[in-house]
Protein backbone atom coordinates (compact mmCIF):
# COMPACT_ATOMS: atom_id res chain seq x y z
CA UNK A 1 0.00 0.00 0.00
CA UNK A 2 1.19 3.69 -0.95
CA UNK A 3 1.53 5.61 2.37
CA UNK A 4 0.46 8.86 3.52
CA UNK A 5 -2.51 8.80 0.81
CA UNK A 6 -4.12 11.17 2.27
CA UNK A 7 -1.29 13.84 3.29
CA UNK A 8 -3.18 14.58 5.88
CA UNK A 9 -3.05 12.93 9.70
CA UNK A 10 -6.01 15.24 11.00
CA UNK A 11 -9.38 14.08 11.89
CA UNK A 12 -11.99 16.40 11.16
CA UNK A 13 -15.02 14.55 11.18
CA UNK A 14 -16.60 11.67 13.15
CA UNK A 15 -19.80 11.18 11.49
CA UNK A 16 -22.85 8.55 13.39
CA UNK A 17 -25.58 7.33 11.56
CA UNK A 18 -29.25 7.55 13.62
CA UNK A 19 -32.97 6.77 13.70
CA UNK A 20 -33.91 9.82 15.33
CA UNK A 21 -31.76 13.61 14.95
CA UNK A 22 -33.69 15.61 17.07
CA UNK A 23 -33.84 13.07 20.08
CA UNK A 24 -30.08 12.16 19.35
CA UNK A 25 -28.76 15.97 19.22
CA UNK A 26 -30.74 16.82 22.32
CA UNK A 27 -29.29 13.67 24.29
CA UNK A 28 -25.86 15.12 23.02
CA UNK A 29 -26.21 18.69 23.43
CA UNK A 30 -27.35 17.71 27.47
CA UNK A 31 -24.43 15.48 27.64
CA UNK A 32 -21.77 18.51 26.80
CA UNK A 33 -24.23 20.80 28.27
CA UNK A 34 -24.03 23.00 24.49
CA UNK A 35 -26.86 24.47 22.64
CA UNK A 36 -28.84 21.76 20.39
CA UNK A 37 -27.76 22.77 17.03
CA UNK A 38 -30.47 22.73 14.47
CA UNK A 39 -30.72 20.18 11.68
CA UNK A 40 -30.84 20.65 8.07
CA UNK A 41 -31.44 18.09 5.00
CA UNK A 42 -28.68 17.39 2.62
CA UNK A 43 -29.47 19.32 -1.00
CA UNK A 44 -31.22 18.41 -3.32
CA UNK A 45 -30.25 15.55 -6.16
CA UNK A 46 -30.37 18.40 -8.63
CA UNK A 47 -27.63 19.97 -6.51
CA UNK A 48 -25.53 17.19 -4.43
CA UNK A 49 -25.77 15.17 -7.69
CA UNK A 50 -24.91 12.16 -5.79
CA UNK A 51 -23.95 8.82 -6.66
CA UNK A 52 -23.92 5.77 -4.73
CA UNK A 53 -21.91 2.58 -6.05
CA UNK A 54 -22.14 4.70 -9.30
CA UNK A 55 -25.31 4.65 -9.69
CA UNK A 56 -27.45 8.56 -9.66
CA UNK A 57 -29.24 8.52 -6.52
CA UNK A 58 -31.79 11.14 -4.98
CA UNK A 59 -31.14 9.99 -0.87
CA UNK A 60 -31.05 12.93 1.27
CA UNK A 61 -30.38 12.55 4.64
CA UNK A 62 -31.19 15.02 7.98
CA UNK A 63 -27.50 16.58 9.63
CA UNK A 64 -26.63 18.24 12.72
CA UNK A 65 -23.46 19.75 13.66
CA UNK A 66 -21.68 19.93 16.99
CA UNK A 67 -18.73 21.62 17.00
CA UNK A 68 -16.27 20.08 19.69
CA UNK A 69 -12.70 21.70 19.57
CA UNK A 70 -10.55 20.45 16.84
CA UNK A 71 -13.49 17.66 15.83
CA UNK A 72 -16.69 17.92 14.39
CA UNK A 73 -19.57 15.18 15.56
CA UNK A 74 -21.78 14.91 12.73
CA UNK A 75 -25.48 13.22 13.45
CA UNK A 76 -26.69 11.94 10.29
CA UNK A 77 -30.14 10.49 9.37
CA UNK A 78 -31.00 9.28 6.58
CA UNK A 79 -34.11 9.19 4.45
CA UNK A 80 -35.42 5.82 2.80
CA UNK A 81 -33.79 6.04 -0.60
CA UNK A 82 -30.67 3.91 -1.32
CA UNK A 83 -26.96 5.59 0.26
CA UNK A 84 -24.06 4.56 2.13
CA UNK A 85 -26.04 6.19 5.16
CA UNK A 86 -29.18 3.70 4.77
CA UNK A 87 -27.77 0.89 3.81
CA UNK A 88 -24.84 0.78 6.77
CA UNK A 89 -28.08 1.65 9.26
CA UNK A 90 -29.93 -0.81 8.11
CA UNK A 91 -27.23 -3.69 8.20
CA UNK A 92 -25.58 -1.86 11.59
CA UNK A 93 -28.04 -0.06 13.25
CA UNK A 94 -27.03 3.00 14.93
CA UNK A 95 -23.18 4.37 15.66
CA UNK A 96 -19.99 5.14 13.78
CA UNK A 97 -20.00 5.63 10.10
CA UNK A 98 -16.92 7.32 8.99
CA UNK A 99 -14.00 9.48 10.37
CA UNK A 100 -13.20 12.16 7.81
CA UNK A 101 -10.52 14.41 6.60
CA UNK A 102 -10.31 17.77 4.69
CA UNK A 103 -8.22 16.98 1.02
CA UNK A 104 -6.97 18.87 -1.46
CA UNK A 105 -7.16 17.22 -5.23
CA UNK A 106 -10.71 14.79 -4.65
CA UNK A 107 -10.15 13.04 -8.08
CA UNK A 108 -6.44 12.59 -7.79
CA UNK A 109 -7.10 11.03 -3.58
CA UNK A 110 -10.75 8.78 -5.17
CA UNK A 111 -7.67 7.38 -8.05
CA UNK A 112 -5.06 6.85 -5.55
CA UNK A 113 -7.35 5.43 -3.09
CA UNK A 114 -8.79 3.49 -5.30
CA UNK A 115 -5.67 1.91 -7.07
CA UNK A 116 -4.77 0.83 -3.25
CA UNK A 117 -7.98 -1.67 -2.88
CA UNK A 118 -10.51 1.24 -1.63
CA UNK A 119 -13.38 1.52 -3.53
CA UNK A 120 -15.38 5.03 -3.91
CA UNK A 121 -18.79 4.01 -2.45
CA UNK A 122 -20.70 7.33 -2.22
CA UNK A 123 -19.95 10.84 -4.03
CA UNK A 124 -21.69 14.39 -3.45
CA UNK A 125 -21.13 17.53 -3.82
CA UNK A 126 -22.81 20.39 -1.07
CA UNK A 127 -22.82 24.08 -0.88
CA UNK A 128 -18.96 25.14 -0.55
CA UNK A 129 -17.28 21.78 -1.73
CA UNK A 130 -17.88 18.13 -2.46
CA UNK A 131 -17.38 14.54 -0.51
CA UNK A 132 -17.00 11.39 -0.57
CA UNK A 133 -16.85 8.08 1.21
CA UNK A 134 -14.40 5.29 0.40
CA UNK A 135 -14.71 1.57 1.28
CA UNK A 136 -11.86 1.31 4.14
CA UNK A 137 -13.35 -1.66 6.01
CA UNK A 138 -10.98 -4.51 5.25
CA UNK A 139 -7.62 -2.77 5.84
CA UNK A 140 -8.77 0.52 8.36
CA UNK A 141 -11.77 -1.19 9.94
CA UNK A 142 -14.06 1.80 9.41
CA UNK A 143 -15.19 3.98 6.05
CA UNK A 144 -13.09 7.34 5.29
CA UNK A 145 -15.07 10.35 3.61
CA UNK A 146 -12.92 12.68 1.90
CA UNK A 147 -14.14 16.50 2.73
CA UNK A 148 -12.81 19.10 -0.44
CA UNK A 149 -13.67 22.59 0.19
CA UNK A 150 -13.51 25.44 -2.76
CA UNK A 151 -11.10 27.76 -2.52
CA UNK A 152 -11.99 31.14 -1.12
Amino acid sequence: MDKNILNSRTITQVGLLVNDIEATSQAYADFFGVEKPNWFWTDTADKAQTEYKGEASVARAKLAFFDMGSLQLELIEPDEHPSTWRDHLNQYGEGPHHIAFVIDGMKEKIALMEKNGMALVQKGEYTGGRYAYMDTFPTLKVMLELLENDKK
